[in-house]
This record gives C-alpha cells, sequence and structure tokens, in this order.
C-alpha cells in the first residue's frame, strides 16, 4: 500500500483524540492466564567479557526492540501503545525490576512492539527511534514516566495539535510534536529539535510502525495494551504485580 495513502487512513482513526490518560485502547484488568512455562529457578547466562546483558539492544526483525540476551530461554514481548496509561504504570512499577534483575540475569530478555492507535502515540514511537536501539527502552521509559505532563502540554495546545491535523506526511507528525511539547522532551535527552524533525519526515519508516502495528493486532488479536506474550503464549495480565509471579515460574528469579 501507498505509504501517504497508508497514513491518510491511519489518520482518520483519531482526527481529534481526547487527550486524556484513559484511552480505549488500554487493557484495564487482569484476567486468568493460560498455558505458561513453568520451571525451576534457571541459572544465570554469563554475558559476552566486558558487557552486561541489560545494556545489550537490538531491533528485532518483528519491528520491536529487545533488550537483554538475544538467546534467552525466556523471551518476553510486550505489545505497548506509548498513550497508554496501563502501559505506562507496567513501565513506571516494573520496567527498573525487569531491566537490573530478570534481563541482567541472561534468563530473560525483554522486547517492545509498537500497537500504534492513534498519531500523538505514533509520534512518541518514532521519536523513540530516532536514536536507534540502544536508546529506545531508556526514552520509551522516560516518556511514560512523563505521560501526564505530555497530554497537559498537548491540551493546552489544542489549536497547534487541530492544525497539525490538517496537515499531511511528515508534517503533521512535527506539528504534533510541537503541539505536545516533544521537540523540549526529546531535546533533553540528547534528540535535537532538528534530528527529530528529520525522524517525523520520514514517511516511510512511520508507514513501517503503522503496517506493522495493524498486522500484529489483527494475526494476535491484541485488542488492548498492554499485551504480554512469554515465549510464544499470551500472558492474561496488564500489571507488574501479576506478571513478576509469571515469570518467577518460568524460571526466573
Amino acid at each position: 500500500m501507498d505509504a501517504m495513502k497508508t497514513l491518510r487512513q491511519f489518520a482518520t482513526l483519531s482526527l481529534a483524540i481526547p487527550l486524556t490518560l484513559a484511552l480505549a485502547a488500554c487493557g484495564s484488568k487482569d484476567e486468568k492466564e493460560g498455558e505458561l512455562p513453568v520451571s525451576e529457578p534457571i541459572a544465570h547466562i554469563a554475558p559476552p567479557a566486558g558487557q552486561q546483558w541489560a545494556d545489550v539492544s537490538a531491533e528485532t526483525p518483528e519491528g520491536g526492540f529487545r533488550l537483554g540476551n538475544p538467546d534467552a530461554p525466556l523471551k518476553l514481548v510486550e505489545y505497548a501503545s506509548h498513550t497508554c496509561s496501563h502501559c505506562a504504570d507496567f513501565s513506571v512499577e516494573g520496567a527498573e525490576k525487569l531491566r537490573d534483575k530478570y534481563v541482567a540475569s541472561g534468563v530473560l530478555s525483554y522486547e517492545i512492539r509498537n500497537l500504534v492507535r492513534e498519531p500523538l502515540d505514533l509520534t512518541i514511537a518514532t521519536l523513540a527511534r530516532c536514536s536507534g536501539p540502544q536508546a529506545f527502552h531508556p526514552l520509551a521509559e522516560q516518556a511514560w514516566a512523563n505521560l501526564g505532563p505530555i497530554f497537559d502540554t498537548a491540551n493546552k495546545n489544542k489549536e497547534v495539535y487541530a492544525a497539525a491535523m490538517e496537515k499531511t506526511g511528515g508534517a503533521r507528525f512535527q506539528g504534533i510534536a510541537e503541539a505536545a511539547g516533544l521537540y523540549d522532551f526529546f531535546a533533553q535527552r540528547g534528540i535535537s529539535r532538528d534530528q527529530a524533525m528529520q525522524c517525523l519526515s520520514d514517511v516511510n519508516r512511520i508507514t513501517e510502525i503503522v503496517n506493522r502495528s495493524d498486522k500484529d493486532s489483527k494475526d494476535l488479536e491484541i485488542t488492548g495494551t498492554p499485551t504480554f506474550f512469554l515465549n510464544g503464549k499470551r500472558i492474561n495480565f496488564t500489571t507488574w504485580d501479576a506478571v513478576e509471579p509469571v515469570l518467577q515460574n518460568a524460571g526466573a528469579r
């Protein structure tokens, strides 16, 4: 599909989103888990000399960003939206523990894949990629930790946001970034305004994010975020307090 046509179709999903912390795309409750791995504690796996697993990052063929041992026996995948309050809660409550305890052990890898629901979400997803795989997880975590202020800024600039939505191609996302204060936010984290604008002008890259999100949502029947898979099996929980025991039961300690 033509890139511009894809973005036009995507934009019609939410031309004037209510910028609240409870988007319809967010999951909101925990349910009984399905069949998942169960194991005795798995011995820690040493990283390559001079490295720490928590510092090993890569973009995956599936379009996600993996943190940790690429050959870890346990692979946790999160489908997430950058404007979902439940994803933000999971990140704030669990990201540091995931990274410093479980990923650092070499037993578990943690991959984030975007399930994009509206234009502000897509704008943040694009900017989080702007400095490459090594920066993706830290930038995503910081965006979730500051989701409230980002929404507040966008709400204060509704006219700027609305004007951005009248534009096409990269200009639309550049305008959304302006309305939400994202240029200043990411500049404080090493991405200059010029670099951010260049990333947001890459329509082909943005279209790839949209197409991958749409395909995964349909193929895996994902209807809310966050949605987690452990070794390919769905975890029907959305909170860190519920997901952590699943990881431990699978052998992560």
